[in-house]
């Protein structure tokens, strides 16, 4: 075999080896964002399912308004019946 011919060959060797080696190499960097993906997903469905399982009585932030709207209502009755008697007080 002629050594051009054998020095052709070494390189396309060669050429192969880290042709192989970067497809490994990006195949496994793949893997490790699919992982990663798989397991953010993960967590992202707990979450949801959490979330699902607070709001699940939301009913009752409507009880709670009104509850709140009746405590500001009385408090608002108390605030105006006393200013009108401070004021008969003060003069």
């Amino acid at each position: 075999m002629d050594s051009n011919v054998h020095s052709l060959w070494v390189l396309a060797n060669i050429l192969g080896a880290v042709v192989v080696l970067a497809v490994a190499a990006l195949l496994t960097i793949l893997v490790l964002l699919v992982r990663t993906i798989d397991q953010r997903v993960t967590q992202i469905r707990a979450t949801l399912t959490a979330a699902k399982a607070n709001t699940a009585d939301t009913e009752l932030i409507n009880r709670t308004a009104e509850a709140v709207d009746a405590v500001l209502a009385e408090g608002l009755e108390h605030h105006l019946f006393l200013g009108r008697v401070l004021d008969k007080v003060r003069s």
